[in-house]
């Protein structure tokens, strides 16, 4: 399994050499296969600053109150707060060797009915890009660190990753992306992502790319406005869960939590070098996965609201 996957990893970066050397022109945003956020696509920087080498990204969500399927589960609601910061480190030509911070947490209110009431990340970023426009065209990131609950320990500690690549189907129009994201705390183990960019016009876009479609509308260099489909999730292994409808009882288990949300999303850019981000929209389903033991714990359909800032200098 180990030399299939050394195997994988060098077929795609030797793709990417040749496949997105040739394509300068293009501006494709990197495809988001694990948890990561989504940079957006800035307007042109100047030929002096065409890379970016600081990467700064805040976001709080909310997920409104909404009832759990099983009755005596009751209902909750969430609050997410995600922040990082990264660098890039000049290697040659245009790779770059990025590594940087990231911490992110969902907290839950709402019925007292055994589910956990957090649960947190905080990681490093080790990756090695190959960056056009400010885009990583192709890359392998991992991102080890500790995925708890409340307690920091070495039975919390992962190293999710992921590796992509980014070429031209169309030259300048249409991009395919191609990867896949890894991780001991999610199932499966190791999942596929990626997708299609169409660059419809000059003001247009679809990205139908896994885990965060969207579809954009650019009218001038300082706003957008998208209509955006996502998954987020975050696997973590927890302290003692002990439901009040008897099912689910188990000690340090590992839960995938995930929210699939759809909704609408304005960006303005007009702040340099910051970005400000409001969206608004549906979490379809949230979800408590604690699949080693097939438990699966839902909720019904709930609004939400976001704001967040970004910087990349």
């Amino acid at each position: 399994m180990k030399n299939v996957r050394k195997f994988v990893i060098a077929l795609l970066f030797s793709a990417a050499t040749s496949a997105v050397a040739g394509t300068a022109a293009y501006e494709v945003p990197p495809p988001a296969v694990a948890n990561t956020p989504a940079f957006e696509v800035p307007p042109p920087l100047t030929p002096s600053r065409e890379t970016s080498h600081e990467l700064f990204y805040y976001e709080t969500t909310y997920t409104f109150d909404s009832d759990f399927r099983e009755s005596k589960l009751g209902h909750g609601d969430s609050l997410y707060n995600d922040f990082s910061y990264d660098h890039r480190f000049l290697i040659t030509g245009k790779w770059y060797f990025r590594a940087g911070v990231e911490y992110e947490r969902y907290d839950f209110d709402g019925t007292d009915n055994g589910l956990p009431d957090h649960l947190q990340a905080a990681m490093a970023h080790i990756a090695l890009e190959y960056v056009v426009k400010d885009h990583a065209g192709a890359g392998i990131e991992i991102d080890p660190g500790f995925y708890f609950q409340d307690n920091i320990s070495r039975d919390n500690f992962d190293f999710p990753g992921k590796v992509f690549v980014t070429f031209p189907l169309k030259k300048d129009t249409i991009f395919a992306t191609v990867g896949f994201g890894w991780g001991m705390f999610q199932d499966p183990v190791v999942a596929p992502g990626g997708g299609i960019t169409w660059l419809i016009s000059d003001k247009l876009r679809l990205q139908a790319v896994f885990p965060r479609p969207a579809l954009v509308y650019r009218p001038n260099d300082d706003w957008d406005i998208r209509a955006v489909g996502e998954l987020n999730y975050l696997g973590a292994r927890t302290d003692d869960v002990v439901t009040t409808e008897r099912k689910l009882q188990v000690h340090d288990a590992v839960v995938q939590y995930s929210e699939y949300r759809a909704g609408l999303q304005v960006g303005y850019s007009g702040f340099k070098p910051f970005k400000i981000i409001a969206g608004a929209g549906c979490t379809i389903r949230r979800n408590f996965d604690f699949f080693r033991v097939e438990q699966s714990k839902k909720t019904d359909p709930a609004p939400y609201v976001r704001v967040a800032i970004e910087a990349k200098f």
